[in-house]
């Protein structure tokens, strides 16, 4: 049951939304939890796993593994905001959220994923520098520039989603506040507004746009470089070890903007929210759990760390 309050100046006159998920495929409910579950943990094990290899191990503290590690802290944070609110209401009968609960989720995802998308473009660069300039590299990208990178993502991806969480609050929602969706993605808030939001849509199609074009901007432009650089390169064992250090990278790249433009792509009617929840499920509960595979299936250092790490757990225990 919905519950309303009365509308006061420019508050919500709906307290909670009810959430559709894939409750309209009931016999997919038991195994889409299971898998949802068996994603989830993957994406926490593998990500957990990929910050403590780079703690422990002195020859990863660098700016490569110093991005990847807050890579994957968003990896954590972004799939922790989505996924237990779709497990929950999997099995659960009472599909709501409240308002307030809605907001928190929008402003959390919006964050984590504008800011893992600016994290991507600044890895992009990290990539450029160390190929292109690499006996300047650790004065270019020094522990202090690498920190302001960092803090200047996290500022933008908070400021941007500040913004379009501010413009969603203004609205009114009203009626039964049923949501097609398993979460508070921002075209499911829009669909169960009842006031004008030509505002908030021009305010979140200007921010996706500056953001996706700048971050995109910035990749593109860090691997051509790279691309001149390298084929200039007379070794191939050059030409070889410049790729292998950026492959990884430019698979986690096409993955994450290749699902978000397709979201973007996906129309917003009655008749494509099944492929709109389908796309983010993608980008909020599978990336996380490609990115540690990504890199640790790619990257000799982590997998050697990691063989190690395996083997000194399995000799303190003697049988």
């Amino acid at each position: 049951m919905v519950h309303v309050v009365h509308d006061t100046g420019n508050q919500s006159s709906v307290s909670t939304f009810i959430l559709v998920g894939f409750s309209e495929f009931p016999h997919l409910q038991a195994p889409l939890f299971l898998l949802f579950l068996t994603i989830y943990t993957v994406t926490l094990v593998g990500n957990l796993g990929i910050i403590v290899i780079i703690r422990i191990n002195p020859k990863l503290q660098t700016p490569m593994y110093f991005f990847l590690s807050h890579l994957s802290f968003l990896d954590i944070c972004y799939s922790s905001v989505f996924t237990p609110k779709l497990l929950e209401i999997l099995v659960v009968e009472d599909r709501t959220i409240s308002f307030n609960g809605c907001m928190t989720q929008f402003f959390f995802i919006c964050m984590f994923v504008i800011t893992e998308m600016f994290m991507l473009a600044v890895m992009a660069y990290d990539r450029f520098v160390a190929v292109c300039n690499p006996l300047l590299y650790t004065v270019a990208m020094s522990h202090k520039f690498c920190a302001f990178l960092v803090t200047g993502t996290y500022t933008w991806g908070g400021l941007c989603s500040w913004i379009i969480t501010h413009s969603l609050v203004q609205l009114s929602y009203c009626g039964s506040g049923l949501m097609n969706h398993f979460g508070c993605e921002y075209s499911a808030i829009i669909s169960v507004s009842c006031s004008d939001s030509s505002f908030s849509q021009m305010a979140c199609l200007a921010i996706s746009i500056f953001s996706e074009a700048c971050s995109l901007l910035i990749t593109l432009a860090s691997y051509i470089f790279i691309v001149v650089i390298v084929i200039r390169m007379p070794s191939k064992g050059g030409l070889h070890k410049a790729f292998s250090t950026c492959t990884s990278h430019l698979t986690a790249i096409s993955i994450f903007h290749g699902i978000i433009l397709l979201l973007y792509c996906v129309p917003h009617s009655r008749n494509f929210w099944f492929l709109v929840k389908v796309a983010t499920a993608l980008y909020a509960v599978m990336i996380p759990m490609l990115n540690p595979l990504i890199y640790s299936l790619r990257n000799k250092d982590v997998k050697e760390t990691l063989r190690r790490l395996i083997n000194s757990k399995l000799h303190s225990h003697p049988v």
